[in-house]
């Protein structure tokens, strides 16, 4: 049987960002809100569709938003050759694109139950909104959100 070895991931080369710091990947973006039969989804399209090449079509991990999730990879010096060639669009999950709404009024406190995602996003509403939760019983609860590069690691690992 093989032994298992922990692996570091190390990045190789920097991040781009623009001379402001601000992330390449907030340049050339239009914001828009999408009703759907099950509600608004908030969209970002990165530049325009390109003949008939496909779109790059991201969903976030859970806790996350587009930018939290995907900015690293999409400034990725080497990843720049691949989307000038293609548009991207980001959708971000019902209240978890930035400024989103706050959570409706009229509810006073809750006792939350969650497991595994629940548990987790239960948490992420604790914290956030103390006094708004009265209890929580949470089962298989990770507290470290996970992104593309921890899914990465679990793979290779």
């Amino acid at each position: 049987m093989e032994e298992l070895h922990d692996v570091q991931l190390t990045e190789i080369k920097p991040l781009l960002t623009g001379q402001n710091g601000r992330n390449l990947q907030d340049f050339d973006c239009q914001e828009h809100d999408v009703e759907t039969a099950h509600g608004v989804l908030h969209v970002t399209m990165r530049g325009v569709a390109k003949g008939n090449r496909p779109t790059i079509l991201t969903y976030h991990d859970i806790g996350l938003n587009h930018k939290s999730c995907f900015n690293s990879l999409f400034n990725y010096e080497d990843m720049q050759e691949i989307t000038q060639h293609f548009s991207v669009l980001h959708v971000d999950a019902p209240g978890q694109q930035e400024n989103a709404p706050v959570f409706p009024t009229g509810v006073k406190c809750v006792i939350g139950i969650g497991v595994g995602a629940g548990a987790y996003i239960l948490t992420k509403l604790a914290l956030n909104e103390p006094t708004l939760v009265e209890g929580l019983v949470l089962i298989n609860v990770d507290p470290c959100a996970k992104g593309w590069v921890d899914w990465a690691a679990a793979k290779v690992v």
